[in-house]
């Protein structure tokens, strides 16, 4: 059974810095894609930051510079460090992970989201 459970979530001032972890268990975790994305009320999921087994990331603009995505394989765990946080990150964050069966097919879980609040 796939579990991600994400952590690091909270409050913090604008300027401030998070660091969001996600533990996985019941993968090989080494063969993923795995990622971090965020949601408001009202709008749909989107992509933050993603990371392949090799290790080559991908950003959303309104991050890049600010957000580093990593993962530790032998640790089953991926980061994201956010820093100069500003209000409008202010969002449910959610640790994703995909099995690639080929370019077009594939599997996904996603954990149960961790809230990250930035106050101006």
């Amino acid at each position: 059974q796939v579990q991600l459970v994400e952590s690091g979530g909270g409050l913090v001032q604008a300027g401030g810095s998070l660091r969001l972890s996600c533990a996985a268990s019941g993968i090989i975790f080494s063969i993923d894609v795995m990622g971090w994305y965020r949601q408001v009320p009202g709008k749909q999921r989107e992509l933050v930051a993603s990371i392949t087994s090799t290790g080559s990331t991908n950003y959303a603009d309104s991050v890049k510079g600010r957000f580093t995505i990593s993962r530790d394989n032998a640790k089953n765990t991926m980061y994201l460090q956010m820093n100069d946080l500003k209000p409008e990150d202010t969002a449910v964050y959610y640790c994703n992970r995909r099995r690639y069966y080929s370019r077009s097919d594939y599997s996904e879980d996603w954990g149960q989201g961790t809230q990250v609040t930035v106050s101006s």
